[in-house]
């Protein structure tokens, strides 16, 4: 462990062996402020033994496969690759307005740039962690929950990101549901950010749901008793992720069919150009 950081270490004499101990505190506070040098507009932390009783990690194995997607490997619906000794999730969003749709464009099969921007700074993150504590394990964790990433929203819920509204998107006090998040994974017990005390959908009076091309949330198909949780998808259980990935599909089909006049030139080569559907969250006004 490198000590150039010598404000963030304590010294514990014990029985003659010194050891190096962390002030989680302290490096809690350095871990937020560094992910907001590094491009994160929102960062939180949050505990990896609460965010396993979390709603998405109860009602996973509840529902349908066609709902919850094809899993690799052996992982079954809800279950994580968590990492053996991950204490403590660092969850980061970037900010994604309606006039940079941009960042979540396809174009060919190169990632978003907002997708390349989160993975950088999370990189950023564990490199700094690497080179100032290099006894602290660091686990970058993938996006797709069908890959053994992590439910990212219950995630920022937990780290006191915002909360989960009608339309099943995380919706941040700061810019609605309009935010792109990543997460990782450390070994250290870090004081957690915290879940804030925020609804606007309670008494908000437009209806986002009627939007939604794929009438996703057209009719109540979870219920509490047999999913064992109040919180549902949707937030009463009104949300179809089938239905809303029928949408993702014609996205695709869409894209396919552009040829050269929707293409991005990419070293003077057409490429296909894939915009996926962002009406739930164009539609909610948090955050404009």
């Amino acid at each position: 462990m490198k000590l150039n950081l010598a404000n963030e270490i304590v010294l514990i004499i014990l029985g003659g062996i010194r050891i190096n101990k962390i002030d989680e505190l302290q490096f809690s506070s350095l871990i937020l402020k560094k992910a907001k040098e590094f491009g994160a507009d929102l960062v939180g932390i949050a505990n990896v033994d609460e965010l396993k009783e979390c709603p998405s990690y109860i009602v996973a194995p509840k529902i349908s496969e066609g709902e919850i997607g094809q899993r690799d490997g052996d992982l079954k619906p809800g279950e994580v690759d968590w990492p053996k000794n991950g204490k403590s999730v660092i969850v980061i969003a970037v900010s994604h307005p309606e006039n940079k749709p941009k960042l979540d464009w396809w174009r060919g099969k190169t990632p978003p740039l907002g997708n390349k921007k989160l993975v950088e700074i999370i990189e950023q993150i564990i490199e700094w962690i690497n080179n100032n504590y290099g006894e602290i394990e660091t686990y970058h964790m993938p996006y797709h929950v069908e890959k053994g990433g992590i439910f990212l929203k219950d995630a920022a819920v937990m780290a006191g990101l915002g909360c989960i509204g009608r339309n099943n998107l995380l919706i941040s006090p700061e810019y609605g549901p309009r935010v792109r998040l990543r997460a990782m994974i450390i070994d250290q017990n870090l004081p957690s950010t915290d879940p804030i005390k925020y609804d606007p959908c309670s008494n908000c009076e437009i209806d986002c749901l009627s939007e939604c091309p794929q009438n996703a949330f057209e009719e109540i198909i979870y219920n509490e008793g047999k999913m064992g949780t109040k919180i549902l998808p949707g937030k009463i259980g009104n949300y179809s992720r089938f239905r809303c990935n029928n949408q993702m599909e014609k996205d695709i089909e869409a894209a396919e069919k552009r040829n050269t006049t929707a293409s991005y030139k990419s070293n003077n080569k057409a490429v296909k150009l894939l915009k996926y559907c962002r009406i739930c969250e164009f539609s909610c006004p948090i955050g404009k």
